[in-house]
């Protein structure tokens, strides 16, 4: 299977993330099915400048930025802020609280 048939799933997917939420790279890597967590990283650095994938909201596992701040962790951490999105003091996202639950999302 080619890396743009891989893609092409991967960003299906991270277009349904609504804002105010994060989905971490293993959470978006089964939905897609038939890939890893690197690959969805893999997709994350490569989403062409035509393409409008929300890649910010895809974080680790840890609920943390996997950027660098050089490489564009501080424009990540501040897209999600202007969403809406609170990191804690030691830069974590709460899961449970701003953690995308999948395709039906539903919270009550």
């Amino acid at each position: 299977m080619s890396n743009e048939g891989v893609h092409s799933r991967i960003f299906d997917v991270v277009n349904r993330i609504p804002s105010g939420r994060v989905a971490t790279y293993g959470q978006v890597a089964v939905i897609a099915g038939r890939c890893t967590p690197r690959m969805v990283g893999y997709a994350m650095a490569s989403v062409p400048d035509d393409l409008d994938v929300p890649w910010q909201r895809v974080i680790n596992d840890q609920g943390r930025i996997s950027l660098p701040p050089e490489r564009g962790g501080e424009l990540q951490r501040a897209i999600l802020e202007a969403e809406g999105i609170v990191f804690d003091g030691r830069g974590r996202i709460d899961l449970g609280e701003f953690g995308w639950l999948g395709p039906g999302e539903s919270r009550t």
